[in-house]
């Protein structure tokens, strides 16, 4: 399954009709969380999906603003509002297996948190002049750079803080659709906050600071926006403000984040990250912006399904010790203070950075683990001189 995103500019009276379903789809979502709220506090009973599907034909008897709505779209409603209950249902499960989170029950929404309408099967056409045709709209302009390759199985269309509409494309496709050379290149990736990448070809990818160099602009508007009486429509145009702020700082995030994973897929065939638990590290308050800003979990995410399409492979290896290890020779330091940018090892004599280090071993590890390399011999314990260890790629060649 693969997405395509496309920009939307409706037309005023066809955006004053959208914004009126997303009003209507949110007041039939509530109407359903609160009809299984009473149903299981006066009779005990938990209604199913299909129980409030059925009421929908009745819904639109009786109220006229939804026969102005697709009926998948309202669908799509009766389906959010059980899966909303079902993942309720599922951190119970989880919480009482002992997983430290919250049930969350399922919550109303507010006016403009209802976003987006979703079509399954049909009540859209993609017109030859790239214009999207949608039922009981009419015909959408639609800026498509791009043409969709596959079957499209859903559609949704959207908004955003900002006022902008998309339009997405969920398509089944071939496993196989981008066709970059093979170079038969393997490359570990060490990731970190001075250098947001160290490769183990010592290729240095410097942190973007996207966040931090719009600080500025967003304190401004953030301090706006506080100002501003709560309901009046001048606090809703410095939401706005507020809202494109933060929207061009995500798209600068992802522009980078997938011109530097389409580099990486280009140019190798086997890619190695380090398995980095990013929700546990963001929990440090010293580092969570720096984290945060740097979209380590964005780059593996976009890297990986680029080299599915492209034939390639992508594998996740423990990063324990890396740093630590001496990629020459095998040696396990006992410690190594994150101020120490250089690594010297205690056996061989070897020097080298110590991101470098990380990352070469990181692509060892990723080698060994879909097995393209093979120690020669186990490395002993600290304080003896540990023996060399080879690893041997595709070409025969030793890969250290």
């Amino acid at each position: 399954m693969k997405a395509y995103r496309f920009r939307l500019y409706p037309s005023a009276d066809q955006e004053r009709k959208l914004n009126e379903q997303l009003e209507s789809c949110r007041q039939l979502y509530n109407s359903f969380l609160l009809e299984r709220r009473y149903a299981y506090r006066g009779n005990k009973k938990s209604l199913t999906y299909n129980h409030q599907q059925n009421q929908i034909p009745e819904l639109k008897q009786e109220f006229e603003e939804y026969r102005n709505i697709h009926s998948q779209v309202l669908q799509d409603v009766a389906r959010r509002a059980d899966r909303a209950y079902q993942n309720f249902y599922r951190r119970i499960r989880e919480k009482k297996q002992g997983v430290r989170q919250k049930a969350g029950f399922p919550r109303l929404k507010g006016k403009g948190q209802y976003r987006s309408l979703t079509y399954t099967q049909s009540g859209f056409h993609l017109m030859e002049n790239g214009h999207l045709k949608l039922s009981k709209i009419g015909e959408l302009r639609m800026f498509q750079h791009r043409d969709i390759v596959g079957e499209i199985k859903t559609f949704n269309i959207s908004h955003d803080g900002t006022g902008e509409w998309h339009a997405s494309f969920s398509v089944k496709q071939d496993r196989i659709s981008f066709h970059p050379e093979h170079t038969g290149n393997t490359i570990g990736i060490d990731a970190g906050l001075l250098h947001l990448s160290t490769m183990s070809d010592d290729t240095v990818i410097d942190p973007p600071h996207f966040l931090m160099k719009s600080g500025k602009r967003i304190r401004k508007a953030q301090r706006s926006l506080s100002r501003k009486q709560i309901g009046s429509s001048n606090r809703k145009k410095a939401r706005i403000i507020l809202s494109k702020q933060h929207k061009k700082v995500k798209d600068q995030r992802e522009d980078f984040a997938h011109k530097l994973s389409n580099e990486i897929v280009k140019n190798n065939d086997l890619i190695v990250f380090e398995n980095l638990n990013i929700r546990s590290m963001v929990k440090n308050h010293h580092l969570a912006k720096g984290i945060a800003d740097a979209s380590w979990s964005t780059l593996v995410q976009y890297t990986t399904y680029k080299a599915e399409s492209a034939g390639k492979l992508v594998v996740s290896v423990d990063p324990g010790n890396t740093s630590r290890t001496c990629s020459n020779c095998g040696y396990k330091k006992e410690s190594l203070e994150l101020s120490e940018r250089t690594f010297l090892c205690e056996s061989c004599g070897y020097e080298i950075d110590r991101d470098l280090n990380a990352a070469i071993n990181i692509r060892n590890i990723g080698l060994i683990k879909v097995g393209r390399g093979t120690p020669e011999v186990t490395p002993v314990e600290n304080g003896a001189l540990p023996a060399r260890a080879t690893l041997i790629g595709e070409a025969g060649s030793p890969q250290l």
